[in-house]
């Protein structure tokens, strides 16, 4: 019998009501909670939490807006890929950077090519069929695009 199992059965002991023998299902709980925190607090003292990844930085990401792409982006930035990468991700990594593509153009026109570009690429992405992750990227409305460009460019301007 390990020490782990002796204190378990010591906290249902403990537990027990007087006289029907039952066992309280709070105290029990408490006391499991009580158990967790000491060995918790044990590990801490030998050391087994130092050398933990982030170990006193900020947890990246919290706080964040929910992004369904996080997991595809910490693993690009965790295993540093680089390359050619399947059509649905390079998608979805171009529709999160189009805003700041448009931003670089100076005309209209541009910016309508651009979008009608981006758009047909999604287009032709859903109708391969040649497996990988699913193609969630939508096409972008190219007039609201157009105005939302305008707006952005107008900001800078007055700014």
């Amino acid at each position: 019998m390990t020490d782990r199992d002796r204190t378990r059965d010591g906290a249902r002991d403990r537990a027990r009501r007087p006289g029907d023998g039952r066992v309280d299902p709070e105290t029990v709980a408490v006391q499991q909670a009580s158990y967790v925190d000491q060995q918790i607090r044990a590990a801490m003292a030998r050391g087994e939490f130092d050398d933990l990844p982030l170990h006193g930085k900020p947890i990246p990401g919290l706080g964040d807006a929910h992004d369904p792409d996080w997991w595809v982006k910490r693993l690009i930035d965790r295993e540093h890929i680089t390359g050619v990468l399947p059509e649905a991700l390079q998608l979805r990594k171009d529709d999160a950077a189009l805003d700041a593509t448009l931003d670089r153009l100076g005309a209209e026109t541009a910016v309508r090519e651009a979008v009608e570009a981006f758009n047909r690429r999604v287009v032709e992405a859903r109708r391969q069929l040649r497996g990988g992750p699913p193609v969630i990227t939508p096409p972008r409305d190219v007039d609201a695009e157009v105005r939302r460009w305008s707006e952005r460019r107008r900001a800078r301007r007055s700014a």
